[in-house]
């Protein structure tokens, strides 16, 4: 009845979404696959080069590939258009780094617009530059730097400061004092744009080097309100550790108050004046060890100080091996907020960054206070904190985890408080368990029955795991507050009723958690006094009949052994306990079952003297079950607790017993009396297993140091004083005051930055000069000549990086052992972070130092196994009976490098001869001399173009017979193949000559000594490794020898190695075999590689480690080392895909 409405409504729809489209962009997105883009990026006029530009973007933003665009694209970064420009620089800005050589070619014009009028246009091209990350191009980088951080503009500068981390990605060690100069120029900037962006490069690039901070100190910290939100935060961490490293901790905040509480202590001899005043201070501040729990909180405090300054992993393995803290404030300075002027103006700056709309500015801001306020000034951070809570649920989990350190150390803090801490039902369990926590170490006197009445509440919860850490809540409260130690008891024993353990609910998971945890929590309370709880003991006991769950019928049995002497009640019901366990052995679990052992056995050896003979018979029935058992765990320990408890139950006649078998009872006595004799003592609680890490760092909410991690410096660490060191940063940093000129006149800078721009500079000319000797190396496949020349193992010490022995060391002792080191360990992806404490090259732990064995096998007869993969050009069927195949040679072309040699075969299959065979360019014609002038033309018009060297007719050739000729062919790229025409018989077939990136490379003689010396060239962003499976080995291994003295780890690196070396041009440089004490285990083994590329050699290194034992497949990770990104990543692919591939018959 409606249909021509809703057409009409449709429609109306439609029409309104184009309204709305006209006069926007919204165009762009409809189209992703406009073929017009590439002639409009080549148009006269700019408005079609911004449309076309415009269209790339929206491509880019939608998750297209637009790379292909690239060098059109590079073209119109000459353009005089504004626009224009903008759109090219944030195209360049999105693939520079993906593809660094195309990027290249426009260097000219990046430095050019470096001297531009217009600050966006300086910025965008600094911008390119610095995303270009190549080694070449580092020195004209640093130069444009340090020059656009003098920049009139404050966003150039803020680019300035931006580029500087990634120039210290490239590892310029010889330029790092001009990097960290720079750094403390901007750091000395008046806008805090450039100031966030400064501090940031100074967290990457020299983190520890405070004395940069020093000049500026108390500009930086007034300046520190103005600074972007994330600037901030990495500002905050900045002046804490600069005003730690040069003042030490304050002695009036929470951190050192228990130092000063030891030594006043002992300065004024404990009187009974200084002892009250300090009863007094402690109740303030809720540091009065207050509750029956062993510990004081000052106590806590300590151990957080200590770890925010050791690192918790150093500080907890020096408290295993010492026997207190007594020695805490040994070596410690410290100062007064009172009289510090840079800790007031720290504190009084960060105070309204306590308010902050960003919740990390928030948690840095408190984490300063935290450390650095008075005692009672800390209470600021509480309501900041408390509002946080407030936020998402994400961000209310590290504000709370945080909270929760605060409330151990301080829990006069958060005590007042305790209501913000009651759990919503929308709460994940992660913030609910932590807010239990945090109720359990806050609550008071005066709260405890208010938290208490929550607690009942949140027993009830569906989420029953949620249910049993409230009940491990509850025993903590009951053990800290003696006073509501039974009402908790009596609460938790409504778990072990019969309504609550019967069988149905009981079997269930949840309800088996809960009551687990209730008994536990019970057994925790009884400990505290025993002799106060026996009606709890005798209700458990009661009840036992009807409680299921092993673990917590484990548990009963212990307290029935551990407490079977307290009271009138419990000795007498004893003797039925002990037969109902009996008769039940059998249809028990092994946990169970190994309770009521032990719990009888005590009961055996503290009995009396009436009692012993009944306890004796249940005890020696219950062994006898036990030594038939099916779990030998069981069995065993009836056989230990016989032979301990052999003259209790078994016949001791001491008489007729020889002296040496009485000595053995004597000392199975004094065992037994060792293990059952005594009661357990209640454990005193000790915090200091707990991990504090910094407020506010990742590190404290995943509790390991994550990547980039370091704890507080040491307290009066720096030495300002140095003349050496300060001298240079402060003529630095006024020279630059002096120079700089604030002024809004572009032209100021201009003709210094046109200086620049003016210079030539040749990327081919770069890369082949800086390494033109490497292709001077000798290149061809190992021979067996070759490989006798060396004895067939060397044994060498490949993990000691400090010495080199004949080849047989990773580093070269050119440069220092641990800059090396850093080299060769570059930082990984995110399974290895969370995994180890990250540290620079600079700090690796001793571990890393470990001295291993290793064989170095010289394989000499590889080069015979080494079988190149043959392609075929054209298929006898297709051909009338030609057949051509094709594989690529290692020798190299002598009439240019970038030439690559194939062996081409023809075999005529038909019955008939052929003649006039010959192969040409697509659109050339048989005649050679017509050929060989095309291609030279061709080389001279088109530059890069492919060309094919004319090869030699072919006349006649008779059926079944096979000739081979050398070609000789330049590719336009290592992926795109070439189109060439076969001629035969006067007919033309097309085929297509496919390039294999593996020869596009040539052998690279070299030792480990110079390979470790150009791996650790080339890290970082020039480093590509994937991994894959290798089971060729296997095949070989089963075949056998029918000598039977083929060694399977020779046998895998054989295959191994021809395999690469029959689909690469490389040289095998290694094979490195660490000893081990499995003679199947072929992990550790290591073969390296090395070639050099034939278009401007630049060297490729290629390192295979294997993971595995030798009769299974391998697990093989290929890492590859080249200074060209695309070629690396592409030349890994194929290394990990021939690998891959099963062996060719």
């Amino acid at each position: 009845m409606f249909t021509q409405f809703g057409a009409t409504a449709e429609s109306l729809s439609k029409a309104s979404t184009l309204v709305f489209r006209i006069g926007t962009d919204a165009h762009l997105y409809d189209d992703p696959d406009d073929v017009n883009i590439a002639p409009l990026l080549d148009s006269k006029f700019d408005s079609e080069k911004c449309e076309a530009l415009k269209r790339l973007l929206a491509l880019i933003a939608q998750g297209f590939d637009v790379s292909n665009f690239f060098p059109q694209v590079v073209k119109n970064v000459a353009s005089q258009s504004i626009e224009v420009k903008k759109l090219v620089y944030l195209y360049l800005l999105h693939y520079a780094e993906k593809r660094p050589n195309e990027a290249l070619l426009s260097i000219n014009y990046f430095q050019k617009d470096l001297g531009d009028t217009n600050p966006l246009v300086r910025a965008w091209a600094l911008r390119t530059m610095a995303g270009i990350r190549l080694h070449v191009i580092a020195q004209l980088v640093l130069v444009a730097v340090s020059k656009c951080a003098r920049d009139p503009s404050v966003y150039v500068r803020k680019c300035a400061a931006n580029a500087l981390p990634k120039l210290h990605d490239l590892r310029l060690e010889e330029n790092r004092a001009a990097i960290e100069e720079l750094v403390g120029i901007l750091l000395n900037d008046n806008s805090p744009g450039v100031i966030g962006a400064a501090a940031a490069a100074f967290a990457s690039v020299c983190p520890n080097n405070l004395s940069l901070i020093g000049r500026t100190y108390r500009r930086l910290c007034e300046t520190l309100p103005d600074v972007e939100e994330w600037g901030q935060i990495v500002l905050i961490e900045i002046l804490l550790r600069y005003a730690i490293a040069r003042h030490g901790l304050v002695k009036e905040s929470i951190m050192v108050y228990s130092h000063i509480l030891e030594n006043n202590a002992s300065e004024n001899g404990g009187s009974a004046t200084y002892q009250k005043g300090n009863e007094e201070s402690d109740s303030c501040f809720g540091l009065k060890d207050n509750n029956a729990d062993g510990f004081c909180r000052s106590d806590i405090a300590d151990v957080v100080s200590r770890s925010y300054l050791e690192g918790p992993d150093k500080y907890l393995s020096q408290y295993k091996h010492a026997d207190g803290l007594s020695s805490g404030s040994e070596g410690l300075h410290f100062t007064s907020a009172i009289d510090n002027e840079d800790i007031k103006i720290l504190l009084l700056c960060t105070s309204p960054l306590l308010w902050s709309h960003n919740s990390a500015v928030v948690l840095a801001a408190a984490g300063v206070h935290w450390i650095m306020a008075p005692k009672e000034d800390i209470k600021k951070i509480v309501k900041p904190l408390l509002f946080l809570l407030r936020s998402s649920s994400s961000s209310k989990y590290v504000v709370l985890c945080n909270i929760q350190v605060f409330a151990k150390a301080m829990p006069s803090l958060f005590a007042p408080h305790y209501e913000d801490f009651f759990i919503s039902p929308s709460d994940a369990y992660q913030v609910k368990a932590l807010k239990l926590e945090i109720l359990s170490s806050i609550a008071t006197d005066s709260s405890i029955s208010s938290i208490f009445q929550e607690f009942q509440d949140y027993i009830k919860d569906p989420d029953r795991k949620f249910a049993a850490d409230t009940v491990a809540a509850i025993g903590l409260c009951a053990e800290q507050f003696p006073k509501v130690a039974n009402t908790c008891l009596e609460g938790l024993l409504a778990f072990a009723s019969p309504e609550s353990t019967n069988a149905d609910i009981a079997s269930m998971d949840g309800e088996a958690i809960v009551l687990i945890q209730a008994i536990h929590s019970i057994k925790a309370i009884i400990r505290k006094d025993p002799q106060s709880h026996e009606k709890g003991i005798v209700h458990l006991i009661r009840n036992l009949d009807s409680i299921r769950v092993p673990a917590a019928r484990g548990m009963i049995i212990w307290m029935v052994g551990e407490y079977h002497d307290i009271g009138h009640v419990i000795p007498k019901i004893l003797p039925i306990v002990l037969k109902y366990l009996a008769r039940c052995f059998t249809m028990e679990e092994v946990e169970t079952k190994l309770q009521i052992l032990s719990a009888c056995t005590k009961v055996l050896f503290r009995s009396k003297e009436e009692d012993l003979w009944a306890f004796r018979k249940i005890l020696s029935y219950m062994l006898d079950l036990a030594r038939c058992d099916l779990n030998y765990d069981i069995r065993d320990r009836a056989r230990l607790i016989k032979e301990l408890l052999s003259c209790y139950i078994g016949s001791c006649d001491a008489e007729a017993a020889g002296k040496a078998q009485q000595e053995i009872r004597d000392v199975s006595r004094v065992l037994a009396k060792s293990i059952f004799g005594g009661q357990v003592k209640a454990p005193s609680p000790e915090p200091f297993s707990s991990r504090f890490y910094l407020p506010g760092s990742l590190s404290h909410i995943i509790l390991h140091a994550a990547p980039g991690y370091e704890p507080l410096p040491r307290p009066c660490s720096l030495n300002f004083e140095d003349p050496g060191l300060n001298s240079n940063v402060v003529e630095g940093i006024n020279s630059a005051t002096q120079s700089e000129s604030y002024t809004d006149d572009p032209d100021s800078v201009s003709g210094s930055l046109n200086e620049e721009s003016t210079s030539n500079y040749s990327y081919e000319d770069s890369i082949v000069g800086s390494d033109g000797s490497g292709g001077s190396n000798a290149s061809g496949p190992l021979t067996e000549a070759d490989g006798n020349k060396e004895p067939l193992i060397h044994l060498s010490e490949v993990g000691n990086p400090k010495e080199n022995q004949d080849g047989g060391s990773w580093l070269d002792n050119s440069n220092s052992g641990s800059n090396d080191l850093g080299e060769l360990i570059p930082g990984r992806s995110l399974e290895s972070w969370l995994d180890e404490n990250p540290s620079s090259g600079l700090n690796l732990s001793e571990p890393s130092y470990t001295r291993k064995s290793s064989a170095r096998i010289s394989i000499g007869h590889i080069g015979g196994r080494v079988k190149p993969k043959v392609y075929v050009l054209l298929d006898p069927a297709n051909s009338n009976g030609l057949s051509v195949d094709y594989v690529f040679s290692s020798e190299t072309s002598s009439l240019s490098p970038l030439f690559v040699c194939l062996q081409v075969s023809f075999k005529n299959c038909s019955m008939e001869p052929m003649s006039s065979i010959q192969l040409v360019e697509e659109n050339i014609g048989q005649d050679s001399s017509d050929h060989a002038s095309s291609m030279m033309e061709s080389s001279s018009s088109h530059g890069d173009m492919p060309i094919l060297v004319p090869m030699e007719e072919i006349a006649n050739l008779d059926p079944s017979a096979t000739t081979t000729i050398m070609l000789q062919v330049r590719f336009h790229h290592h992926l795109l193949p070439l189109k060439l025409v076969l001629w035969c018989n006067g007919k033309t077939y097309p085929v297509k000559l496919r390039p294999d990136i593996g020869y596009f490379v040539k052998s690279l003689p070299m030792d480990i000594k110079v390979f470790s010396g150009k791996e650790a060239q080339l890290p970082g962003m020039f480093e590509y490794s994937r991994r894959c499976i290798f089971a060729d080995h296997i095949g070989e291994l089963n075949k056998g020898d029918s000598s039977g003295i083929n060694d399977q780890f020779l046998v895998i690196c054989e295959c191994l190695a021809s395999k690469v070396l029959s689909n690469a041009n490389l040289f095998l440089v290694s094979v490195d075999l660490p000893v081990s004490a499995k003679l199947d285990d072929a992990s550790g083994l290591r073969l390296r590689f090395s070639g050099e590329l034939l278009s401007n050699s630049v060297p490729c290194l290629v390192t295979l480690d294997l993971e595995g034992t030798c009769f299974e497949p391998l697990n093989i990770s290929v890492k590859v080392n080249c200074e060209e990104t695309v070629f690396g990543l592409n030349l890994l692919n194929r290394i990990v895909n021939f690998l891959a591939e099963p062996a060719r018959e």
